[in-house]
């Protein structure tokens, strides 16, 4: 039963680790938009279309200015959102794994 507890803390740091991933991938995506990266490059793309993808719900969920402060604020918003979620999910994991830990040690 000790593996339990150790397995929802070692899904815990791979629920943030992803939220993270997914955050750096945002804010990269969110640069190479800015500051007007050749969309024909290969890396851009990949990390762009990768960024539009994961910030799909949250895509003109506001327009201000250009097209460039609309995706950078909205791929922000959705950078957020993923690290706020991943944290929620992450504690929650380690709450549980941690009330398995408490009934087995009075046990």
């Amino acid at each position: 039963m000790r593996a339990a507890g150790a397995g929802l803390g070692l899904l815990a740091r791979v629920v943030m680790a992803i939220a993270g991933l997914v955050f750096i991938i945002l804010a990269i995506g969110i640069l190479l938009i800015v500051l007007g990266a050749n969309q024909g490059n290969a890396i851009v793309q990949a990390v762009t279309s990768a960024a539009r993808w994961l910030a799909g719900p949250f895509n003109d969920l506001f327009r201000v200015g250009d097209a460039s402060t609309s995706t950078a604020v909205n791929w922000g918003i959705a950078a957020v959102v993923y690290v706020i979620i991943g944290a929620l999910i992450a504690g929650l994991l380690r709450r549980i794994g941690m009330r398995g830990r408490a009934r087995r040690a009075r046990a």
